[in-house]
């Protein structure tokens, strides 16, 4: 997989999966936009791969167009910013259901909007991946906002492929099971808890982030040029146990 001469934003660079997609296409020869809320993040990415960078949280609409269109032209989208908040669902709150729809669902429709846009004004094709979770497809304790906000992202995915692939764009989502980011070392860290998801995987292990950056690669690239309008699990087998 070769991304020579290609541009790519990838949004939640600084930490996790988005930081191992960042890393990995920029050794394959990407130009690399990175984008996320940290900017010491960032500035440690940057020493690292010699990528661009961008400073905004995705929560604010306004400043997100403005991040984006100041980052065009792209040829390729990685939308992997995404935050969870733990609440078993009579505590969870409208505020919490709306904070969490802004980043992990909204966000991403945004972004995407800027990018096709410019792709269509230019008459060229691109690709777009956005990271969602095993959560759209399964009920995990004490993520109702996590779960709605992976399900929607899900859907959007779908209806983006119907609408965007007979102009030339595609468009899929990988779905991983726990993946050990500092986000989910944080949730995940309790044995008791763990234990459960852990013994639903056939391979018996969580994800590490370099293994997701490996398949959003793969989705990206040519290699997969007839991969449209999936939702890839990368899961171990979790659900096919």
């Amino acid at each position: 997989m070769d991304f020579h001469g290609k541009r790519v934003l990838v949004t939640g660079a600084g930490k996790g999966i988005g930081r191992a997609t960042a890393v990995l296409l920029a050794q394959r020869g990407a130009t690399v936009v990175a984008l996320s809320r940290n900017p010491a993040d960032l500035q440690q990415l940057a020493a690292e791969i010699g990528c661009e960078t961008l400073a905004v949280d995705l929560a604010d609409v306004a400043a997100t167009r403005a991040a984006v269109r100041s980052a065009l032209p792209l040829d390729l989208l990685v939308n992997c910013a995404g935050i969870a908040q733990l609440t078993p669902f009579l505590d969870t709150t409208v505020e919490d259901l709306d904070t969490l729809m802004a980043t992990n669902t909204r966000a991403p429709m945004v972004v995407a909007q800027e990018v096709v846009r410019d792709l269509l004004r230019r008459g060229v094709p691109g690709a777009i991946v956005n990271v969602s979770s095993i959560a759209a497809q399964v009920g995990i304790p004490n993520h109702t906002a996590y779960c709605a906000s992976k399900a929607a992202l899900d859907a959007i995915t779908r209806v983006m492929a119907v609408e965007l692939g007979p102009m030339g764009i595609r468009v899929n989502s990988v779905n991983p099971v726990v993946t050990l980011t500092p986000m989910a070392v944080l949730a995940w860290s309790d044995p008791a808890k763990s234990a459960g998801m852990l013994n639903r995987i056939p391979l018996q292990r969580f994800v590490q982030p370099e293994e997701v950056a490996s398949v959003i690669a793969f989705l990206l690239s040519d290699d997969a040029r007839m991969v449209h309008g999936s939702c890839l699990d990368v899961d171990g087998g979790f659900r096919a146990n």
